[in-house]
């Protein structure tokens, strides 16, 4: 009897041709116009954070979420670090999180001196289950005259953190009546959905601010970078005079009113930027036929499923998940090397964050089915060309 892993393999085979060469799980793509805006900001000499790109790029960025404003920063961990701290978040309060995220997540929680509150995910979004978190702060909470407060450890419970894992919008209005009945702020952790909406608003535009990255595996990429994205006038200006070592203009005199990083995203890499939001709309056209793809080939493939968008939400299909019915770390783990040692690049989810030594102390909530769901996702091949094959 042919063998589950080999079963897969044959129909990823079938798809995406037998490789001679590594297909990468997701690989950044440019062209003439990336080659030529690079070219010129290199002979424009305008290399660093003071260019005409670096304004293209937020004024291009805000004009495609819907945002009123963008501020583009060095890349997604300090877009998160700086717009916790605008979101009134300070040193020893909590921040709710999931623990099936990428690590940046937790680390942007930490530098802005807060101490991650790690919640359960829900298997229909792979993100926040908003049902799960109100229930957990009904049991571990209590609204005070400082705000809400977790009863065990006495800090304040400062903002909540949704990501959109994979792309996959959470839900959103859970979590906004969540967040309105404990009043507590959200920043939206949109790193990786870039292209997505939920109920036809895009990703990032919910909560007070959202964040976003162009990380090399990104749906477009400057290289590094990331963005805060905002509807308040005040907090974007806020947030470009933090990411600006905090300068007060002056057409020499160097004065600075606050502690501040220089977390702005050069003009090199805006450029870059500029560019592939451009290409932006083909490479979100190629990632939905991609996955319609796997989705068809894995339908009749016994014991897995493949992570559909929610309903009410367009995903940008950033990684292709495919999700194991039983969760089994062992058969995870023989399904990841029978693709990989078959040039198909596949990974499995983070190792959920609560399991990494310098944050296996935090407060949790249980979190059974993100356990469940770091044992049984596996993320498949997802670059945009691989649809032109298809």
């Amino acid at each position: 009897m042919q063998s589950f892993e080999n079963a897969l393999l044959g129909r990823m085979q079938g798809l995406l041709g037998v490789p001679d060469k590594l297909v990468a799980l997701h690989e950044p793509e440019f062209g003439a116009e990336e080659h030529a805006l690079v070219k010129d900001t290199l002979d424009s000499t305008f290399v660093s954070s003071v260019g005409k790109y670096v304004d293209q790029f937020e004024s291009e960025l805000a004009l495609f979420t819907g945002a009123r404003y963008a501020v583009a920063v060095a890349n997604g961990t300090a877009a998160l670090q700086v717009a916790l701290k605008l979101a009134g978040v300070q040193a020893g309060d909590e921040v709710l999180l999931p623990s099936l995220t990428f690590v940046a997540s937790a680390n942007a929680v930490t530098h802005a001196g807060a101490v991650p509150h790690f919640v359960d995910s829900e298997v229909c979004t792979l993100g926040v289950d908003a049902l799960a978190l109100g229930e957990h702060l009904a049991s571990v909470a209590e609204l005070t005259s400082q705000g809400l407060r977790n009863k065990a450890t006495g800090r304040r419970i400062a903002a909540m953190v949704p990501m959109h894992a994979y792309g996959h919008p959470v839900d959103l209005a859970g979590l906004m009546d969540v967040a309105g009945r404990y009043g507590i702020p959200i920043v939206e952790d949109a790193a990786e959905s870039l292209g997505s909406y939920y109920q036809g608003r895009h990703t990032g535009t919910f909560g007070k601010l959202g964040t976003l990255s162009f990380n090399g595996n990104k749906i477009i990429t400057t290289g590094g970078g990331g963005a805060i994205i905002t509807d308040d006038a005040e907090v974007a200006r806020h947030a470009k005079h933090l990411t600006t070592t905090a300068k007060v203009a002056h057409r020499w005199e160097f004065f600075h009113d606050e502690v501040a990083w220089n977390f702005r995203l050069p003009n090199l890499n805006a450029a870059l930027g500029v560019a592939q939001l451009h290409r932006l709309p083909q490479f979100l056209e190629e990632k939905r036929r991609l996955a319609a793809a796997y989705e068809r080939v894995l339908a009749g493939l016994d014991g897995v499923a493949f992570a559909h968008e929610p309903e009410g939400t367009r995903s940008n299909y950033w990684l292709a998940t495919m999700r194991l019915l039983t969760p089994d770390l062992a058969q995870r783990d023989r399904l990841l090397a029978t693709l990989n040692d078959a040039k198909f690049q596949s990974r499995p989810t983070w190792t959920l964050l609560h399991k990494l030594p310098m944050y296996a102390a935090c407060p949790r909530a249980s979190l059974q089915v993100a356990e469940a769901l770091e044992a049984s996702l596996i993320n498949l091949p997802s670059s945009p060309k691989l649809a032109r094959t298809l």
